[in-house]
């Protein structure tokens, strides 16, 4: 096995090796190298010893060496055509060898465009962006655990501070190292730092670089796979190894089509070509990648640590422990299944009374942002709702789907700001707009503008809502929010949280996330007396169990537990009929119906 600076820095040399070597043209080289770079990243500290676009500057990373990405797949393009392989000749010798054109953008000199043994290929490319809303703690975790680039290679420009980076547009250089054929434009092609999406009222201007959540920055990559390509879709989390291709010769022919009026849709993007992709089931750089494993000890420490997070909760939800109850459940809640349009497993909730002051919506997700791996705050004034777009768009003229802040990756946070609507008329573009977040609260989808059709694309985000009455919104379950606090203590209260290291706020993290992964099931026993329990509830009052089944669901797994327990299905019908007479407590004060 080459070395691990070999296979890092030169993976196309391990590949034209296996190439080379092949005993005949139809043996299955291709297999082996994919099945050497899996073994490789298996080895350990490997995955961690291969830089991150995410993390590291372009001008530190050599062309053509191995690379990591993690990333949201955003659009996809047709499928291209490539010459696998191809035969070259030497001028002065007349001499034909053989070459592999399999992960690269460009081929050698001297082709034979007549000879017999030209392979031509077939791969799909991707348009990828870092994951919208990832939190700033998800970013830093994984920068601290990263490990920076060889120095073998020297950067075409000298060295400059991050704040030269953040402070800079994406200028053009002509210097630096190009990126893909398909990424006119874009000289620099330097990391740009992602930055949190801020909880400030996002503007209206235009989307940099087809991102999905206004403010963000960063690198955006045209993705090559070459082969189970239909495993991906637009949306989709991914985690890509691959050979990071950047060409001076591809940055002539973007020299050449700069008076173009019209570039190709995929603008300014480095490019990563495919070796290995995998889909991420979550971005929590505190767990492993792939799906959970059976821990036990990590499922034993479950019910503590939600007992904890509970006390925590309480305290910012101004002391009320039935409020915090529900707003865990409804953090580690995620579609599961499908039966026919319904999604099975969302879990909505409209947090109603929310105070219209001290800015308590704001500081609300600030609290969750710290705790989630991608949150995204949407603050519902008139003016956003009429102007924002939140669909995505097909631009034919461009070739390109327009992103909107509501394409997000899986179990997204998205924070809706009720308290900041006012008074006022929506437009086409806003009744438009609301009625996409009605769609995704209740459908769990979002339809994509085409022009001339929509295109339902499924999701699975985590909408909370924040409002002062009753949402105007459509939930699985709204809690009125009630206050153990003076109104004149508020601020005072509000400003002192429990104190808590960064330790236990890691273990919040986990606990959120390994609580929506675990497996869950119920036995034939359990699901007769469930079953024999509910005939009788809805005897007695059928508006009592509306809820009670997403709940005894998630409150087995907030303790833990992966199959229901007698415990669980009790604790739900205690909850809900807690809330339902809070409930029409608040209804009967304000005259309304619950």
């Amino acid at each position: 096995m080459p070395c691990s600076q070999e296979w890092i820095n030169n993976p196309l040399g391990v590949v034209e090796a296996m190439f080379e070597n092949q005993n005949n043209p139809d043996s299955k080289w291709e297999a082996k190298a994919v099945g050497f770079f899996q073994e490789a990243l298996k080895e350990k500290d490997a995955q961690t010893t291969i830089p991150s676009l995410n993390d590291v500057p372009l001008h530190y990373l050599k062309p053509n060496s191995l690379v990591k990405f993690r990333c949201l797949i955003q659009d996809m393009f047709d499928p291209e055509f490539y010459m696998g392989v191809y035969e070259t000749a030497d001028p002065s010798t007349k001499n034909k060898v053989l070459k592999c054109g399999k992960y690269r953008d460009v081929a050698e000199s001297g082709i034979d465009f007549n000879s017999e043994k030209t392979v031509t290929a077939e791969r799909q490319t991707f348009y990828c962006v870092p994951i919208p809303g990832e939190n700033r703690w998800v970013k830093d975790i994984s920068f601290h655990s990263r490990v920076m680039p060889s120095t073998s290679y020297t950067p075409i420009r000298q060295k400059r501070s991050y704040e030269e980076d953040d402070g800079d547009a994406m200028d053009t250089q002509q210097t630096e190292p190009q990126a893909h054929s398909e990424h006119y434009g874009n000289g620099d092609c330097k990391r740009q730092e992602t930055e949190a999406p801020s909880h400030q009222p996002p503007t209206t201007t235009p989307l940099d670089l087809n991102f999905p959540l206004p403010g963000e920055k960063g690198p955006s990559c045209l993705v090559k796979v070459y082969e189970d390509w239909d495993k991906f879709k637009v949306n989709d989390m991914l985690e890509v190894y691959g050979v990071l291709s950047v060409s001076p010769a591809l940055s002539a022919l973007a020299d050449e089509k700069e008076s173009c009026a019209l570039l190709d849709p995929s603008d300014t993007m480095e490019t990563a070509e495919e070796q290995r992709a995998r889909p991420l089931c979550h971005n929590n750089p505190l767990l492993p990648p792939g799906t959970l494993e059976d821990n036990s000890a990590c499922k034993t420490s479950l019910s503590v640590c939600s007992a904890e997070l509970l006390s925590y909760f309480s305290h910012f939800l101004l002391g009320d422990a039935l409020a915090a109850e529900y707003l865990i459940l409804h953090l580690i809640s995620t579609v599961y299944a499908r039966r026919d349009v319904l999604p099975l497993g969302k879990f909505t909730l409209n947090l109603s009374g929310c105070p219209p002051g001290l800015s308590y919506s704001d500081r609300l997700y600030q609290l969750i942002q710290q705790l989630v791996p991608s949150s995204h705050y949407l603050p519902m004034s008139l003016q956003n709702m009429n102007q924002m777009r939140l669909v995505p768009k097909k631009d034919y003229t461009a070739n390109r789907l327009l992103s909107g802040a509501l394409q997000l990756s899986s179990n997204t946070s998205l924070f809706l700001d009720e308290t900041r609507l006012e008074q006022g008329q929506l437009d086409t573009t806003g009744v438009r707009n609301v009625t996409a977040l009605g769609n995704l609260i209740s459908w769990q989808k979002v339809d994509y503008d085409f022009n001339y059709h929509q295109m339902e694309f499924p999701c699975n985000i985590n909408v909370l809502v924040s409002s002062e009455g009753r949402s105007l919104l459509p939930s699985d379950c709204q809690v009125p929010l009630q206050s153990q606090i003076a109104p004149a203590q508020m601020e005072e209260h509000l400003s002192s949280l429990p104190h808590t290291s960064s330790a236990q706020i890691n273990r919040f993290r986990t606990y959120l996330s390994v609580a929506r992964l675990l497996d869950y099931n119920i036995s034939d026993q359990m699901t007769k007396s469930v079953e024999d329990d509910f005939v009788d509830m809805r005897k007695d009052d059928p508006q009592n169990v509306n809820f009670a089944f997403p709940l005894f669901r998630l409150l087995s797994l907030s303790a833990g537990e992966t199959a229901l327990s007698r415990d669980s299905w009790f604790k739900a019908k205690h909850l809900e009929t807690l809330r339902r007479s809070r409930m029409e407590q608040h209804c009967s004060v304000n005259g309304n119906e619950p």
